[in-house]
């Protein structure tokens, strides 16, 4: 049988510019996705970490913040099918593929002081060694996690007790653990992907939702609720994750680069989140000054914590043997951390 030698050229030719992208000496152009607009916290987080790669090697970061390619599912599935070499997305959005990242919505479980957080991120063998095996599980390389701010309530009534949910159509990420949280608490959970929340609560389909306190100004939900309640249940996580396929198949140059990368912008944007959210509420009441906000006292606290009680016994049923390792895992890396 004749072989056609440009046909046979043209092959090699390929399979030479596709090795030469895996290879550290070849620049390569990365895809990174994540979950946020590029001026909030995980954007921030994502501009770092392209400046360490580019100043550091002929590699191009190419960024893509939210909407550029969908929803939370779709950047991951992108990822995971390695369309994208990065993807930034919440345990909130991964728990159904990772049931075990739910841990991290267990109420009352994370501190809300960010200087005791950023230590038990960093430094946890449960986030660090524990959680990548999971990950990897899951064709994903998991680089980092980091916080991003205590999660307060936003709402159209007051909210001082866990009667005040009862009835309430809450809108919560697509998370199991969060909606039986949200469930204890006495409201009606509502899955709802991102991107219909402003419109839902402008509608009224839905009368709450939670998240970071910079979200809620940068998003302008304050527009569309009235009430901000910080009832300390819950600190905002974010992971960081590589293809594995794609870092498995770096050199050892890469891979120690990625790592670099990972490393300085973490030290970045917890540096970067010191007052971030004082200075965004300010904002808020600024641009709103009716909006009422409420930190609850511990009297008021009460409920919710007698009802995290419940959702952590739900979360071991969830995950069994080896949540309840992990949970153990992360008590003892908190403690740590607490302990400075």
């Amino acid at each position: 049988m004749r072989i056609n030698k440009q046909i046979l050229f043209s092959s090699i030719a390929a399979t030479v510019v596709a090795v030469a992208g895996i290879g550290s000496a070849h620049a390569a152009t990365w895809k990174y996705a994540f979950e946020e607009a590029m001026e909030e916290v995980q954007g921030k987080y994502a501009q770092k970490f392209k400046e360490v790669i580019e100043a550091n090697s002929d590699h191009e970061v190419q960024l893509f913040p939210f909407g550029t390619l969908g929803e939370s599912a779709d950047i991951m599935e992108q990822a995971q099918s390695g369309i994208l070499q990065f993807v930034d997305q919440s345990p909130g959005f991964t728990g159904s593929l990772i049931p075990e990242a739910q841990v991290f919505f267990v109420p009352y479980l994370l501190p809300t002081d960010q200087e005791q957080l950023a230590r038990f991120y960093k430094d946890s063998k449960a986030v660090n060694e524990m959680f990548p095996e999971l990950y990897a599980e899951q064709g994903l390389e998991l680089l980092t996690m980091f916080p991003e701010g205590e999660v307060a309530m936003t709402t159209k009534e007051p909210v001082e007790s866990c009667a005040d949910l009862e009835g309430v159509k809450f809108r919560v990420m697509t998370n199991p653990l969060l909606v039986e949280s949200y469930k204890a608490f006495g409201a009606t959970p509502t899955p709802l992907p991102w991107g219909e929340v402003y419109g839902s609560l402008q509608t009224n389909i839905i009368q709450g939702q939670e998240n970071p306190t910079f979200f809620l100004y940068s998003t302008k939900l304050y527009e569309v609720t009235d009430y901000i309640t910080y009832a300390g249940h819950n600190n905002f996580t974010t992971a960081v994750m590589a293809n594995k396929d794609f870092f498995d198949g770096l050199g050892e140059e890469d891979q120690a680069l990625i790592e670099k990368a990972s490393t300085e912008a973490y030290d970045y944007i917890v540096d970067y989140q010191k007052g971030l959210a004082d200075s965004e509420l300010k904002k808020i009441t600024d641009a709103k000054p009716e909006m009422t906000v409420t930190v609850l006292n511990e009297e008021q606290r009460e409920c919710f914590k007698e009802a995290a009680a419940d959702v952590e016994a739900t979360f071991i049923e969830m995950t069994g043997e080896s949540g309840q390792k992990i949970l153990d895992q992360m008590k003892a890396d908190l403690k740590a951390a607490e302990e400075g």
